[in-house]
């Protein structure tokens, strides 16, 4: 047995001192060194085998946290594990405590494409893996060809119902092949649109006239959250398709990352695909020709292996459903508390799979450092990130020993 683990980090906006990402932020260097130093407690905490980073605005600042992260890591097994001249060495518990540094090497970074510089960063997403890659990761971001998403005329209207076109999705999704105990498993790690709203600034002018909060635009305010909610569900259907690509090769699938949605919102049910309904030979077949033309109890069979064999399970409930807990949450703004980060996993990983490879044994957040993000003055509201960060434990089946 291999016993592994897989984790989402949202680091919230990582970058070097004295650079401005957003207009009017940066780190001081001090505020920098708080960051890193957060960052790599965070980072021994959870101990992951594969890390996916979001808002990662530079590479450099990241492969420093991990320095820093390995130098502890080193002081701190060097203070707890007997070396071999002791004849308890071996014992079960001080391996418990030894943490396994992290490879500067078997680190992946996707840039983001739409980066323009000091004050319009754009930030991208990483995968670090103890088991390395079984060939370079894929940056997906700008599309081959736009993706055009046409509606259906409403009942008694003819002609362009109009339409949605995608060029390029905000954040890089980051696909990755990893070897675990002679298995490869597709990773993804994604960063979907937030839900900060959309607003198109006339020519000439220095602001779109629905930031003005003076001026309060319901309306206007309205329609931008609007924009940025069809920018992430064409996001997660462009990652939807990703995944069915791979899990028609038959190949197993980790999803995991910032949806900026929860696991029962509508990019969440996009990503991890339709759950199957109850029984299809109620349903009016597709070509009916009168009410009593439904599919047949075989179709059923059929219809619910297709749609099972292409679904993914999010992690977070399989664990509710084992643990009996009731709440999970990631991410707090004015006082909403909410799951929005998230880690899918493929039939390969599904208890009652009978030919699964790995079986999920639990399922952690750290998050007892979230503030709600209302009060400026809050501990960490800076530095720490505004998320949690979640962890699988899975345990591969068969294979090597």
């Amino acid at each position: 047995m291999t016993d592994f683990t897989i984790a989402s980090f949202n680091v919230k906006n990582l970058i070097g001192a004295d650079q401005e990402y957003y207009e009017f932020q940066r780190y001081t260097p001090e505020e920098y060194a708080w960051k890193r130093d957060w960052m790599a407690d965070q980072m021994m905490a959870l101990d992951a085998d594969i890390i996916g980073f979001q808002e990662i605005f530079e590479e450099d600042a990241l492969r420093d946290v991990i320095g820093e992260a390995n130098k502890r890591t080193a002081i701190l097994n060097a203070a707890t594990i007997p070396d071999e001249s002791k004849g308890y060495h071996r014992k079960a518990i001080f391996r418990k405590l030894a943490i396994r540094p992290w490879d500067q090497d078997k680190l992946a970074f996707a840039p983001n494409a739409a980066d323009a510089g000091p004050g319009q960063r754009r930030p991208g997403v990483a995968i670090l893996s103890r088991f390395g890659f079984v060939e370079p990761p894929q940056v997906i971001q700008d599309m081959p060809e736009p993706l055009t998403i046409p509606f259906t005329p409403l009942r008694g209207l003819e002609g362009d119902a109009g339409h949605y076109t995608l060029t390029r999705l905000s954040r890089p999704i980051l696909r990755a092949r990893i070897p675990i105990n002679g298995q490869v498993v597709t990773v993804f790690n994604c960063h979907l649109k937030s839900k900060l709203g959309e607003f198109i600034r006339p020519p000439g002018a220095d602001f779109a006239p629905e930031e003005d909060l003076t001026n309060y635009d319901p309306v206007g305010r309205a329609l931008g959250a609007a924009r940025a909610a069809m920018r992430r569900m064409a996001e997660a259907w462009v990652l939807r398709s990703f995944i069915v690509e791979e899990l028609r090769m038959g190949n197993p699938v980790a999803v995991l990352g910032d949806f900026n949605d929860g696991e029962h919102a509508v990019s969440s049910e996009i990503v991890s695909g339709e759950v199957p309904f109850k029984n299809y030979s109620w349903m009016l077949r597709h070509d009916a020709k009168s009410e009593h033309d439904r599919y047949s109890k075989k179709e059923n069979v059929q219809i619910t292996r297709a749609v099972e064999a292409m679904r993914l399970h999010s992690a977070e409930k399989l664990f509710v459903r084992k643990s009996l807990r009731d709440m999970v949450y990631t991410s707090a703004f004015g006082g909403v508390f909410e799951s929005i980060d998230q880690i899918y996993l493929s039939r390969h990983f599904h208890p009652e799979n009978d030919q699964r490879i790995a079986d999920m044994t639990y399922f952690s957040v750290l998050n007892d450092h979230i503030t709600d993000g209302s009060h400026p003055e809050a501990p960490y509201n800076k530095l720490a990130s505004d998320h949690g960060q979640i962890m699988a434990y899975l345990t591969m089946r068969g294979g090597d020993e």
